[in-house]
């Protein structure tokens, strides 16, 4: 399921991208896309209790095309917000990762504990506060 390379931004910093599909009779979910080569086998899901599978990635700032597999079957993400035809027929769900602001805070709750940081870029994502390398803990 080859199509366009991704679009990326050399030597800028790597975003934390958490992807989820809900399908709790799944057996095995991965994702495949321009970020991996169209190569799902390396990047398989995690199967959480509620029956999501979710997986992080780190990926620098670009444009990416990507499709679960689902038991074998390719899938559409039913969260994406752009999607792309493909060659096949069926169309590619569509990733834009954004520059980060240097000297902003990012968050999607507010927090006392992000209050305490206000230099550092903090996202949630998959379910847990996840601070970048190099800020203090």
């Amino acid at each position: 399921m080859k199509t366009a390379l991704a679009t990326k931004t050399p030597s800028a910093p790597a975003a934390c991208i958490c992807l989820r599909l809900t399908h709790p009779t799944a057996r095995q979910v991965c994702v495949a896309g321009s970020f991996n080569d169209w190569q799902p086998d390396v990047t398989p899901m995690t199967r959480r209790d509620d029956g999501q599978w979710v997986k992080e990635l780190a990926l620098p700032p670009g444009r990416y095309e990507y499709r679960f597999l689902v038991d074998g079957e390719w899938a559409d993400d039913p969260a994406a917000t752009e999607l792309t035809p493909n060659v096949f027929g069926t169309a590619n769900a569509v990733l834009v990762v954004a520059q980060p602001r240097l000297g902003s805070t990012r968050t999607s709750r507010t927090s006392a504990r992000s209050r305490s940081r206000p230099k550092a870029l903090i996202e949630q994502f998959c379910g847990r506060l996840v601070v970048p390398r190099g800020v203090p803990a």
